[in-house]
C-alpha cells in the first residue's frame, strides 16, 4: 500500500471533486486521485471506471453508479448534477470520478459550471486520457518527429447519437496529420467516408483500439477504407478509440505488450534509418 504524502489537500465536506480515472488501468491512476478514493464520502461514478478503481474506494464510502451509454437507459446530466450539489449541500465530501479526464470529453465543464452556479467549492483532478493511454498501451505515440507535429482529438457523435455536426471534416482531414477520434465505433463508416472525402488516403493506417489499457484491450490494425469492414468482421466494440495517421506504422516497433506476449518488433518501421546507418 503506497504511503501518500501528508501534504495532499484535505478533502473537505461540502467540496466536489472532479476527478479523472485515467483509461481503465488501475496504475495509471493519480496520487490525487487514489487520495480522493480513499477520502471520499460517497463516489459518483461513470461507467467507464473499472470494478478494480472502484474497489480503491474508502470502507464505508457510498457508491453511486452515473453511468451513461449510448443507446441504453442512463442517467440524465442534469440529474447527475443535482446530485453532486444535493450530497455536497448535505456535508459530504463527493468524488465525481470519470473514466479518461474529465475534460475531455468528459463533461467534467458543464459540471464545473454549475457547481460554481450553486456556490459549491470543488477541484479537478486530471486523469489520463483515453486518446493518449490507449494509443501508448497499443504501441503508438499520437506524435512522433518523422511523421507529425500536431494531432487532433474528436468526438465521433455529438449529443444526439449522430456523426457530429460541428467537425469540419475536410478541414482536419486536410490540416491534421494524425487524428484521434473517441467513440467513433457505431459510426466508423461514416466517419472514414467523410475523412477521404477531404483527401485522405484510402489507404492510410487506422488503428482500432478497445478497451484500452484494461485486461480485455484488442487492437485492430486497418485502413480508412476498410476499417468499417473490418471492425464488424472483427466484432470490436465500445468503448474504443480509433488512431488515423502514419503513427500507427510505429506500432510494429513500439507494441511493448505484445513483445511481453512473444512478438518480434521491428527497429525500423518508417524506413526512415538510412541503409548505412547502424543502430546505436
Amino acid at each position: 500500500m503506497i504511503d501518500l504524502p501528508l501534504s495532499f489537500p484535505a478533502f473537505e465536506p461540502g467540496w466536489v471533486w472532479l476527478v479523472g480515472a485515467g483509461p481503465g488501468d488501475p496504475g495509471l491512476l493519480t496520487l490525487h486521485a487514489l487520495h480522493a478514493l480513499r477520502s471520499a464520502d460517497v463516489v459518483v461514478y461513470d461507467a467507464l471506471v473499472s470494478d478494480a478503481i472502484i474497489g480503491l474506494a474508502a470502507p464505508g464510502a457510498a457508491l453511486e453508479f452515473a453511468g451513461k451509454r449510448g443507446g441504453k437507459p442512463s442517467p440524465k446530466q442534469p440529474d447527475i448534477t443535482a446530485k453532486l450539489i444535493q450530497l455536497a449541500r448535505a456535508g459530504k465530501r463527493v468524488l465525481r470520478l470519470k473514466g479518461g479526464d474529465p475534460f475531455v470529453f468528459g463533461r467534467g465543464g458543464e459540471e464545473g459550471l454549475a457547481l460554481v452556479e450553486a456556490g459549491i467549492p470543488f477541484r479537478i483532478v486530471p486523469g489520463i486520457t483515453a486518446g493518449v493511454g490507449g494509443p501508448a498501451y497499443a504501441g503508438i505515440p499520437v506524435t512522433h518527429r518523422d511523421t507529425n507535429h500536431a494531432v487532433t482529438f474528436l468526438t465521433g457523435h455529438d449529443a444526439t447519437g449522430d456523426v457530429t455536426a460541428g467537425v469540419a471534416w475536410d478541414a482536419i482531414a486536410r490540416g491534421s496529420p494524425v487524428i484521434v477520434v473517441y467513440m467513433a465505433i457505431k459510426h466508423i463508416a461514416r466517419i472514414a467516408a467523410h475523412l477521404i472525402e477531404g483527401g485522405r488516403s484510402p489507404a492510410e493506417p487506422v488503428a482500432v483500439i478497445s478497451r484500452a489499457t484494461t485486461p480485455q484491450q484488442r487492437v485492430l490494425e486497418t485502413t480508412l477504407a476498410r476499417a468499417a469492414e473490418d471492425v464488424a468482421a472483427q466484432g470490436m466494440e465500445a468503448p474504443a478509440v480509433v488512431v488515423v495517421g502514419e503513427v500507427v506504422r510505429l506500432r510494429a516497433a513500439l507494441d511493448w505488450l505484445g513483445a511481453i506476449d512473444g512478438r518480434a518488433l521491428t527497429p525500423d518501421p518508417l524506413g526512415t534509418r538510412s541503409k548505412g546507418e547502424a543502430a546505436p
